[in-house]
C-alpha cells in the first residue's frame, strides 16, 4: 500500500458525517492497474442481476460505476444476498472500514418513476445517503474535487482514483472542475443547488441557523425538510420535532413526533431509546403510537 493509501485508510476511520455525511477517502490500489482491479472487485458479485431478478425492479443505470467508486475509496464490495440480520428491503453493496453497509433500498410500493435510494445500514436502522445512484456518485465526485482543489495532495490522488473508477459515467454526471468554475464558496450550497437535496446537509443548514439565533430560518428549513422531499422516511419529522422543541414550540414538536412515528421506525435516523428519552413521558410515547 502506498503512503497515501495508508493515510487515506486512517481518515476512513472518522465518522461519515464528519466529512459532510459522506466519507470519500479510500485506500488506494498499489499498482498501476488499480482501475482493472476495482472493476474486477465490483463485478465479482452480480448486483445488477440481483436487483433485476430478486428485487424485481429495474437496476440503476450506473450501478456498476457506483460499485467501482465505493471500492476505490476503500470499501469492500459485498454480496447482494448477504442480508442476514438486515432489513429485508435492502440490497447490500459495500462495507466500510467501520462496518457500515452502503446499500440500495427496494421500497415494496415505490411510486411510479421513483429510483432506488442509496442508504447506509446502521445498528438502529437506515440513513438516507442519496435519492438515487447518480446523485450519490455526483456528490462523491464533487466533494473529492473540493478537497483536491484545497491543495491536499492526498485528496488529489484520491480524486484521480475515483475518476478512474467511475469510468465513462463520470462526465455524464459531473463536469470535472465545475465546483471551482462556479466560484461557490460554500460546498453545501453548491451541493443543494447543483446536485440535489441531502438529509445531512439540510439538517446542518437548520442547525447553523439555530446556532446564529435565527429561529425563523431554522424553522423554514426544517419545515421544508418535511415537505415530501424524502418519501417514506420519518427522519425529516424527527429532526423537525427536535427543532420545534428547541425553540419552545411544544405542540408543534408533538405533532411532528406523531407523524414521525407513523413511518417505519428504521427510517427515523436515530436510536429508538434516544427518541424515547426526548419525549416528555412514557405515557406521551404511548399516546403518539396509538394516535
Amino acid at each position: 500500500m502506498r503512503p497515501a493509501a495508508a493515510a487515506a485508510a486512517s481518515v476512513l476511520q472518522a465518522p461519515r458525517r464528519a466529512l459532510g455525511g459522506v466519507s470519500l477517502v479510500g485506500a488506494r490500489c498499489a499498482s498501476s492497474s488499480s482501475s482493472s482491479s476495482v472493476a474486477a472487485a465490483a463485478t465479482s458479485y452480480d448486483h445488477v442481476s440481483f436487483v433485476k431478478e430478486i428485487a424485481v425492479t429495474d437496476p440503476p443505470e450506473h450501478l456498476n460505476s457506483l460499485l467501482n467508486v465505493l471500492h476505490a475509496r476503500g470499501e469492500k464490495i459485498v454480496s447482494p444476498g448477504a442480508k442476514r440480520g438486515l432489513i429485508p428491503l435492502v440490497v447490500p453493496l459495500s462495507e466500510s472500514p467501520q462496518g457500515n453497509l452502503t446499500s440500495l433500498l427496494r421500497w415494496p410500493t415505490a411510486p411510479s418513476g421513483m429510483e432506488m435510494p442509496v442508504v447506509e445500514v446502521r445498528s438502529h436502522g437506515l440513513w438516507l445517503l442519496a435519492k438515487n445512484v447518480n446523485q450519490y456518485i455526483h456528490r462523491i465526485l464533487v466533494e473529492a474535487d473540493s478537497r483536491a482543489e484545497s491543495g491536499d495532495d492526498l485528496w488529489s490522488a484520491v480524486r484521480e482514483d475515483l475518476w478512474s473508477a467511475v469510468g465513462e459515467a463520470g462526465p455524464n454526471i459531473y463536469k470535472r472542475g465545475d465546483l471551482k468554475e462556479s466560484q461557490t464558496a460554500d460546498l453545501d450550497v453548491y451541493l443543494l443547488k447543483k446536485v440535489g437535496l441531502f438529509p445531512d446537509i439540510l439538517e446542518r443548514k437548520a442547525s447553523r441557523h439555530l446556532e446564529k439565533g435565527d429561529s425563523v430560518s431554522a424553522l423554514i428549513t426544517s419545515e421544508f425538510y418535511t415537505r415530501d422531499q424524502f418519501p417514506g422516511f420519518g427522519r425529516p419529522f424527527v429532526f423537525n420535532s427536535e427543532v420545534q422543541k428547541r425553540i419552545g414550540r411544544t405542540s408543534e414538536a408533538k405533532e411532528s413526533a406523531r407523524v414521525a412515528l407513523k413511518s417505519p421506525w428504521w427510517t427515523l435516523g436515530c436510536r429508538y431509546e434516544v427518541w424515547f428519552l426526548m419525549l416528555p413521558s412514557p405515557f406521551h410515547f404511548l399516546l403518539l403510537c396509538l394516535s
